[in-house]
């Protein structure tokens, strides 16, 4: 079956199991017992290293990173002075598994490369950020080379942009785009003249992270992480371009198969109501993932509120998905137009499973087109009000 190649967390044998094991068991285990399977998906950890000298913003992006402000709840302590003693892991606010490190700062005369990645246990970090806030210095291209050396990656993030521009712009003649070119290069030829050959360095506001070059950063990040990480970073990252968005549907859409498929298992069992009930949990649980990840529930809307001077009722007027007003049982079955049709598609899939071999595969296809005909058509109307209330808090802030 072409859709379980790359099923690599939810196994073949972990849907035989399923399958067995919920014949002789109630309809509350069994809908339990999926649900576990479900979770098996967040176990997957991201532990991002964020590091610079003091002052560079370190602490700024690490909040930034986590779609937080510097005095948002959970966010890292910010200051003029270093104030990062040791490692600290910040969770992301929605995803327990993504860790976004704020290490102690470089730069300090006595500062060797080597010693500082074991005092911060460079083995725990998937990749490492190396933030200047003006040109890159040899502390910076020592940790590089260190880092490269014991086989991680790392990206170099020129911050504070938004300080630059802003000194720029009192000049006559003002180009942003010549502006923005002419940093990048000076930190390349910087980076070069120290040691490091074909440099690629990001340009970043904190403060206005969507903007510039957090899209070729994503990029350059995804293109180097491995696959089952991948869709861990996608889905954490802040809301903040349409092209992240983009990307968050296509990752959120490579999951309905396999959650279709644990539906299909479920129907080829011959217990009454046990297929309805338990596509219900399954659709419910990863549609208000989807709420989540494109920022449209309340507690995210309600921090885009208080950075735009718009209100929840604002953007949610702007929202045209049926699942608008709740995720409930009559929402979820006008996904598939009507409860008739989920009934009668209930006592067929009964029937067929009671037939061996050819009743089972019957029952488990009607399940499984249901299942991810819903999933579908949410995943569409969730991300296209995904892109109306973000532009409509682009047009705010412009």
């Amino acid at each position: 079956m072409d859709i379980l190649e790359d099923y690599d967390i939810i196994t073949q044998n972990d849907l035989e199991e399923i399958k067995e094991s919920i014949s002789t068991e109630d309809l509350p285990t069994a809908v339990s017992r999926i649900r576990e399977y479900l979770r098996k998906q967040d176990l997957v950890e991201l532990n991002v290293g964020v590091t610079g000298e003091s002052g560079s913003g370190k602490s700024t992006f690490v909040n930034a990173f986590r779609g937080l402000g510097d005095e948002d709840e959970g966010s890292a302590e910010t200051g003029v002075v270093e104030t990062t003693m040791e490692p600290k892991a910040y969770n992301h606010p929605k995803y327990n598994n993504v860790k976004v490190w704020d290490l102690p700062g470089i730069g300090t005369p006595n500062f060797k490369a080597d010693e500082y990645l074991q005092q911060v246990e460079f083995e725990r970090y998937d990749f490492f950020i190396i933030i200047a806030s003006d040109r890159f210095k040899e502390c910076h291209t020592h940790l590089a080379k260190e880092i490269m050396r014991m086989g991680k990656k790392f990206y170099f993030v020129r911050s504070k942009i938004d300080a630059s521009i802003t000194a720029e712009k009192r000049k006559k003649n003002f180009d942003l785009k010549k502006t923005l070119d002419v940093i990048r290069e000076d930190c390349v030829n910087g980076l070069r003249k120290i040691g490091i050959e074909d440099p690629v360095v990001f340009l970043i506001s904190n403060f206005e992270l969507g903007k510039y070059d957090l899209n070729l950063l994503e990029e350059k990040m995804e293109e180097e992480l491995p696959q089952h990480k991948r869709r861990v970073l996608l889905l954490a990252l802040p809301n903040i371009t349409q092209e992240i968005n983009e990307k968050k549907k296509e990752a959120l859409g490579q999951n309905i198969g396999k959650v279709a498929i644990l539906s299909a298992c479920v129907a080829a069992v011959p217990i009454p109501g046990l297929s309805v009930a338990v596509d219900l949990v399954i659709v419910k649980r990863e549609i208000e993932i989807y709420y989540s990840t494109f920022g449209l529930d309340d507690p995210s809307l309600q921090m885009l509120c208080e950075r735009s001077g718009k209100t929840i009722e604002e953007f949610k007027s702007l929202m045209k998905s049926p699942l608008r007003g709740g995720i409930n049982p009559a929402s979820l079955l006008s996904l598939v137009g009507a409860v008739s049709v989920v009934g009668a598609e209930s006592t067929v899939e009964y029937i067929l499973s009671l037939v061996p071999i050819l009743g089972t595969v019957v029952a488990g296809g009607l399940s499984y087109l249901t299942v991810s005909t819903m999933l579908r058509r949410a995943l569409n109307d969730i991300a296209e009000d995904a892109r109306n209330v973000l532009n409509a808090s682009l047009e705010t802030e412009v």
